[in-house]
């Protein structure tokens, strides 16, 4: 209990540091952090399957928890235990294997290369990390290991020398690997590396021969393994030569073992609120992160039960929020995270060869799910498969499992933050045709609909935009493509977050620009839009049906719960509008709704 007694201050001079961005185990408890105790999974493992795959989204927790246990299981480590583990569950139910490991720990990250001399990086690599295991564990290998270890040509030899050696010496490794797929993931963004990629990991290709060593290795020393990444492609394309993992990635048991809990959030919050300065309560603040950081589900037993936040997005927040006086950020999203989605922009060229008609994205957009096959594993060179897409998107933490529909696994979108990339992939799918939105010319007309009012110039430049760039094809879709864009577009303003209410067999899309009131405590202005299509060559009599049942339904909408209870004092503007083909023929504003429902007094009409 050194650290916990230690340091268990409730006193505002001394609250617990947060450990945003850290992913050393020991530091966070060496440091006074807060730390969200995940060691009860300690357990679980031990009882699961010895060679352990897990795979999670980046920034999920994933690094933090192998350094906890790479910590745990160190034999030279043991006399730390009640140090670094004391008042966690651990602490008081430790297991039989806790200290007893010699760790041999790679982080595959680390390996800077592309395909041309991934074999020499990753000898590289290794070299570095075999000698530094033999200096850490010297007292335990006999006299020149280091030595002998370095006549031994490549990571593959030398892999193989030191399982070898520890089995003579009756010493026992636990090998952790971190980021296994950095490789594949880094090789499916260049078109045209495919061929050589498969080279690798397949027949007698270099990454192949290693897990083979490693899988060699289990037969002796190396007597567990733990292997985390963000895609299960790498594991599928090399399983044959390491097909005794277990992919424990969608198992009930271990569904929270990474991310926070709603009740481990809840905990957190309620602990800076007695020795820090809040604005808020714990509810309000979880009313508000919500949206943007929970819903992620990995296990499709666990679905309707747990629900996951993303553990480094409410660190952020956290952290922001105390460093601000109890204010909310400027920023729900955090740079680090928007850098990590650029990464896998290698996701639009994979969902250009469906076809717009077919665009996954755009089906995402349109109605925030998709129904497929969730997949364990599949090989990079069929990875624009529509099942395997639908599941590298899951695996990215693009989707969550979200029940089934018609017999297939339902997929959505989890929350908004991952909400405004797709959209922003979206959006960024049209740039082949030229689609620029100018950074000043957004801000500004964002800021006036916002703080003026001004809706007007707003959807006549969404209209603009959509009737320049739709491409025949586009075009062909229709109504899907109007509603997609128009979702897509709004997404990209900053003061709101879009809460989309659809019913694509009526035909209309309720859209509400939820004010975050609570990072621009000065606005103004809100808004619920009703969208409808008509048809190119649908009559005018057609689009004023479809008019006059946007009105009533937006006035319904806008009297609904969910936006009366978030608009606060800003004005409420109700929106129609209209699209024949892609010309929007309406767009105005409802201010009364006359007491037969059939007419409605409107203002600030544009087209």
């Amino acid at each position: 209990m050194f650290v916990e007694n230690l340091f268990d201050m409730t006193s505002k001079a001394y609250p617990k540091r947060i450990p945003y961005g850290m992913m050393n185990f020991v530091d966070v408890r060496e440091d006074n952090c807060y730390y969200v105790d995940k060691t009860h999974f300690i357990e679980r493992i031990e009882s699961a399957h010895r060679f352990f795959f897990y795979i999670r989204p980046r920034r999920f927790g994933k690094s933090l928890t192998m350094s906890m246990l790479r910590h745990y299981y160190d034999v030279l480590e043991a006399d730390k235990f009640e140090r670094w583990y004391g008042g966690l569950y651990i602490g008081s139910h430790p297991t039989p294997e806790r200290g007893s490991y010699l760790i041999l720990y790679l982080n595959f990250a680390e390996v800077a290369a592309g395909l041309g001399d991934y074999r020499k990086a990753l000898d590289s690599y290794c070299d570095i990390c075999f000698n530094s295991f033999c200096f850490r564990y010297a007292a335990y290998l006999p006299e020149g290991t280091k030595e002998e270890l370095n006549r031994h040509d490549g990571a593959v030899a030398r892999l193989s020398f030191l399982h070898k050696l520890c089995t003579d010496m009756n010493l026992k490794i636990y090998l952790f690997i971190d980021e296994y797929d950095h490789f594949t993931n880094k090789i499916l963004s260049d078109p045209i590396s495919l061929e050589s990629y498969k080279s690798e990991t397949h027949g007698t290709g270099y990454l192949r021969s290693f897990f083979d060593t490693v899988k060699g290795g289990t037969d002796t020393s190396i007597k567990r393994c733990f292997i985390t990444g963000v895609s299960p492609v790498t594991m599928d394309d090399v399983t044959s030569g390491f097909n005794i993992g277990t992919n424990y990635s969608l198992s009930p048991e271990f569904n929270e073992m990474t991310g926070f809990t709603e009740e481990e959030v809840r905990a957190m919050l309620d602990y800076y609120r007695t020795t820090c300065e809040f604005h808020h309560t714990t509810d309000e603040l979880i009313a508000l992160m919500r949206p943007w950081y929970d819903n992620y589900c990995f296990a499709r037993q666990s679905y309707g039960r747990t629900t996951m936040y993303n553990s480094n997005m409410v660190l952020y927040f956290v952290d922001n929020y105390i460093r601000n006086g109890g204010y909310v950020p400027d920023n729900m999203l955090e740079e680090n995270i928007r850098v990590d989605y650029e990464k896998l922009r290698m996701l639009i060229r994979k969902d250009k060869e469906f076809a717009h008609d077919a665009s996954i994205i755009q089906t995402l957009v349109e109605q925030g799910y998709i129904a497929g096959e969730l997949k364990s594993g599949f090989p990079a060179g069929k990875i624009s498969d529509p099942d395997n897409f639908v599941s590298l998107l899951f695996y990215f933490g693009m989707l969550t499992l979200d029940g089934t529909i018609e017999g297939k696994t339902k997929l959505a979108i989890p929350n908004q933050v991952v909400r405004e990339q797709l959209y922003s992939y979206l959006l960024d799918t049209y740039k082949e045709v030229d689609l620029r939105f100018e950074s000043h010319e957004k801000s500004e007309l964002s800021s006036r609909l916002a703080y003026r009012g001004d809706w007007q110039v707003y959807f006549g430049y969404i209209a603009d935009c959509l009737r320049r760039y739709a491409s025949q094809r586009d075009r062909q879709k229709g109504e899907s493509f109007v509603h997609g864009f128009t979702l897509a577009m709004t997404a990209q303003n900053r003061f709101y977050r879009p809460v989309s209410e659809q019913d694509t067999q009526a035909g209309y899309v309720d859209l509400f620009l939820y004010p975050l009131l609570d990072i621009y405590r000065d606005m103004k202005h809100s808004y619920v839009i009703e969208l409808k299509y008509a048809k190119r060559k649908d009559t005018d009599e057609r689009v004023e049906r479809l008019r006059r049942e946007a009105i009533l339904q937006a006035d319904r909408y806008a009297a609904s719960e969910l936006v009366q209870g978030a608009v606060g004092d800003t004005t409420l503007h109700k929106i129609v509008v209209v699209y024949r083909g892609m010309d929007m023929v309406v767009c105005e504003e409802i201010t009364q709704i006359a007491a037969s429902g059939n007419a409605a007094m409107c203002v600030g009409q544009c087209s």
